[in-house]
């Protein structure tokens, strides 16, 4: 009798193991994966075609990180009983809907239609915004946090130039951060074509226009110094010093010594107001 005593927990040991192991396949089979922490459970993967699966299941989706995230007991065997449960035919791509199809589906290939079709040229601000948002953003209407985005900053160039901290209030991700960050330097380096290799002192509105792009949206004064050789073409643009709102220092040592290691044989001195509309003229940059 106490054989039996002591054999019976190693078998109900065993059949939890295998039903675990079952679940686990049945998780994988879907495109899941999870991940295990302290009280909390992630599922990541292929999650798009059984997202409301994961919400009735007590999930809630994680922006930042961007998988499903579960608090309190292993989701595991409710999520594997819910797959199995689930007819075949259920899906993102079954092509099986109930009812009429919700307006905003396709929203996305539309969008993108239009602008192949037609341009961009035609987009206003909120809907080439959107439409950028589309690439780092995934199943969520981009258009509300465009319109949000540009009422809180303004501009598109306001809005790429943003702080991380101004933006979490959007709940931004990491993703998206990047995504604006690359967007507002591929503008300065196409504006950077136009005065590159070319005598700059010719053409002193492509410069002005270059210097707006660079520092239009700084949220802090820049000192910035455009190196030129003898046939005044741009050797190099470089920020010197970072300063505050309303002052930047300014170290004379530090400007000779940078333009005399680039064998630069002119300067043109660029700062920002950031407290002031932005402006620039020749009593904001000075030759040497």
């Amino acid at each position: 009798m106490k054989r039996q005593i002591d054999t019976k927990p190693r078998h109900s040991a065993a059949a939890i193991s295998k039903a675990d192991d079952d679940a686990l396949l049945t998780l994988v089979a879907a495109g899941l994966r999870l991940q295990a922490g302290e009280n909390r459970w992630r599922v990541s993967g292929n999650t798009l075609p059984h997202r409301q699966l994961l919400r009735d299941g007590g999930g809630s989706w994680n922006k930042f990180d961007q998988c499903w995230e579960f608090s309190g007991e292993d989701p595991t065997a409710t999520l594997a009983a819910a797959l199995e449960a689930r007819p075949a035919s259920c899906g993102h791509n079954s092509g099986a809907l109930n009812g009429e199809t919700p307006h905003y589906w396709g929203h996305r290939g539309r969008a993108r239609e239009r602008a192949l079709k037609a341009g961009v040229e035609a987009l206003a601000d909120y809907e080439l915004l959107e439409l950028l948002l589309f690439y780092s953003i995934e199943r969520v209407d981009t258009k509300p946090l465009a319109n949000r985005l540009l009422d809180r900053f303004g501009t598109l160039g306001d809005v790429f130039a943003a702080e991380p901290e101004q933006l979490r209030e959007f709940e931004i991700d990491r993703r998206t951060l990047v995504h604006f960050k690359a967007m507002r330097e591929v503008g300065r380096r196409l504006a950077e074509r136009k005065v590159k290799d070319m005598p700059v002192l010719t053409n002193w509105q492509q410069l002005i226009d270059y210097c707006h792009v660079a520092l239009a949206h700084e949220k802090t004064e820049q000192f910035r110094i455009l190196f030129l050789d003898r046939k005044n073409v741009l050797i190099a643009d470089e920020v010197q010093q970072r300063g505050t709102i309303d002052h930047t220092p300014v170290y004379p040592r530090e400007v000779v010594k940078r333009a005399l290691a680039l064998n630069a044989a002119a300067l043109i001195l660029v700062h920002n107001h950031p407290t002031q509309p932005f402006r620039l003229t020749l009593d904001h940059a000075s030759t040497h």
